[in-house]
């Protein structure tokens, strides 16, 4: 069950930094709203995630789905550069977060 409070918290951890760029530093309420709960829910499911799993685990694995999925919407929604060498280090992150769930041993 942990993981799946991780998982969540990751795309949580996705969401509001999408949300700071649409809510253009938080002058638009209709997005700031939303990104502040998606923060606050993904911060709360990581507490939850790391009562069982190790917190070095845990934050490497919020971190690294927030730091994946983020630079993907980046590129989907923004318009931003993927070249073969960026795209090549987004998917080593992705390449790490499989292996600390392997790793991890819970």
């Amino acid at each position: 069950m942990a993981w799946l409070w991780l998982l969540a918290a990751g795309l949580l951890e996705v969401a509001w930094p999408i949300g700071f760029k649409y809510s253009n530093g938080f002058t638009k309420m209709l997005y700031t709203i939303p990104t502040c709960i998606a923060l606050i829910l993904s911060f709360a499911m990581l507490s939850k995630a790391a009562r069982t799993l190790p917190i070095g685990t845990s934050y490497a694995v919020w971190t690294g789905i927030g730091v994946f999925g983020t630079a993907l919407f980046g590129i989907i929604l923004f318009n931003e550069s993927y070249t073969l060498v960026r795209l090549a280090f987004i998917f080593l992150i992705f390449v790490g977060i499989v292996g600390l769930k392997l790793t991890a041993g819970s």
